[in-house]
């Protein structure tokens, strides 16, 4: 009985590991900008003239930002679904 508790609790331990292991390992990122725009939801952040990136802001969310405030933004690239097509075929070319 005790062999079998052991066996559990050492398989709960590597599987929690591997769960934390997992969140840890996506990569962040960051962009700092002025903000042009702070409405319910979303961030407005200009970089330059050519580089403006809008960001959806869940509520949960750490900080605010108004209009004008110079900010950096921390983000995480996240899928949210992914739609597969076949390759094309490629012409051959006759010699």
């Amino acid at each position: 009985m005790r062999r079998i508790l052991w066996i559990v609790m050492i398989t709960a331990l590597l599987l929690a590991a591997f769960v934390a292991g997992g969140y840890a390992a996506v990569k962040s990122y960051q962009f700092t900008g002025t903000v042009k725009a702070a409405d319910a939801g979303t961030l407005t952040v200009e970089k330059s003239a050519k580089e403006t990136w809008i960001f959806e802001v869940p509520k949960d969310t750490k900080g605010t930002a108004k209009v004008g405030d110079k900010v950096t933004v921390y983000y995480k690239m996240v899928a949210t679904e992914i739609e597969a097509k076949p390759p094309t075929p490629t012409a051959t070319k006759k010699k």
